[in-house]
This record gives structure tokens, C-alpha cells and sequence, in this order.
């Protein structure tokens, strides 16, 4: 007999409890994490001061944490955080058809579902550039349309949205002074 999975909506997601954990749905599968830990907000913290300081100057985008990325009525995930052109900043997430940049801070609790399901879907729902920051190999995963999946950078890496004069340059190992393996989380 085979095995019947449940088939969850955003309108489900919408009637969870607030307990604490991040509920997302992708093509109906009912995605679970546990709220971030401090080695995670503290990478998540570090990198969010970096992007939005490098946007900060032009004003055409702006870093938001979490962020929301909707696709019909069977798919919204949440990534730690989201890059959004100026114009959709006070718009609803549904309304947004543009997204710079997704990232995932990957911990103990999240790096299953954020290596083997939520890094090639942010590409495959037209986010231009998806980064995964694998806490425990402390490397920063990039998949970009077109290019081979979660290429990784552990020294430096560039990002160079085309609408900005010049890239971001991010020294990886900065993002994770500090931070042990033994106390990945």
C-alpha cells in the first residue's frame, strides 16, 4: 500500500500556532525548523550588516530578515534573508516579482531541508542568486540560473548585482570569527 503524504497550502500554513518554529510549504510538502539558534543569528546578524551597508548607499534595494517568497497557493518559504528592489519594500510579499538574493543560514536543525530542497527552489522561483551559509563547514554555498548548483566560497566572494557600480566583496571566514564546529548548531 503506499505511503499517503498530507498535502499542505499557504492558507494551512497560515492557521499554525505560534509556537516558536518556521513553518514553510514547498510544492505542498509541509517544511518544519526550530526557531534559530544563537550561532546562527549572530552569522545571519554579520551578513545582514554587510549586504545592507552595501546597499544602503545607491537606496535601489534594501536586505530584509526573514523574508517571504510566495508562489501560488502550495508554496512560500522564508529565507534568513531576502534582497528586494526599492519599489516592492512596502508592497505585500504576493506582490513582489523581482528578488535579488535569498539566503539560508544552515544549522544543525535546517541544513537538510535548505541544501536538498530550498537552494535550488529559490533559483527554480526566479530569485536571481540563492547562497547557503553552512554553519558547520562555514562556506557559503551560491547556485545562480544557469551556473552548476552550490559552487562553494570559503575565502572571498563577490557579489555583483548588476544594478550596483560595484560588488560586494565578503571576507567568509569574518562571518564566522569566533565560532567553533563543536558548537554547531
Amino acid at each position: 500500500m503506499p505511503l499517503t503524504l498530507p498535502h499542505y497550502t499557504v492558507a494551512d500554513l497560515d492557521r499554525f500556532p505560534e509556537d516558536g518554529n518556521r513553518y514553510e510549504v514547498l510544492a505542498g510538502m509541509l517544511l518544519v525548523t526550530p526557531g534559530a539558534g544563537g550561532p546562527h543569528q549572530t552569522v545571519l546578524s554579520r551578513l545582514f550588516v554587510r549586504i545592507s551597508s552595501y546597499l544602503e548607499p545607491r537606496g535601489l534595494a534594501y536586505a530584509v530578515s526573514p523574508g517571504g517568497v510566495p508562489i501560488g497557493p502550495n508554496t512560500r518559504l522564508e529565507p534568513d534573508l531576502l534582497v528586494i528592489p526599492t519599489r516592492y519594500a512596502w508592497l505585500d510579499w504576493n506582490k513582489m516579482s523581482e528578488r535579488w538574493l535569498a539566503v539560508e543560514v544552515s544549522g544543525r536543525d535546517s541544513r537538510v531541508y535548505d541544501r536538498d530542497y530550498k537552494q535550488s527552489a529559490y533559483v527554480d522561483m526566479g530569485v536571481r542568486e540563492s547562497w547557503r551559509v553552512d554553519l558547520r563547514d562555514r562556506l557559503i554555498y551560491v547556485s545562480r540560473p544557469g551556473d552548476p548548483p552550490d559552487v562553494p566560497y570559503g575565502e572571498r566572494l563577490e557579489w555583483h548585482p548588476r544594478e550596483m557600480a560595484a560588488p560586494l566583496v565578503l571576507e567568509v571566514p569574518a562571518l564566522f570569527k569566533g565560532y567553533q564546529p563543536s558548537n554547531w548548531s
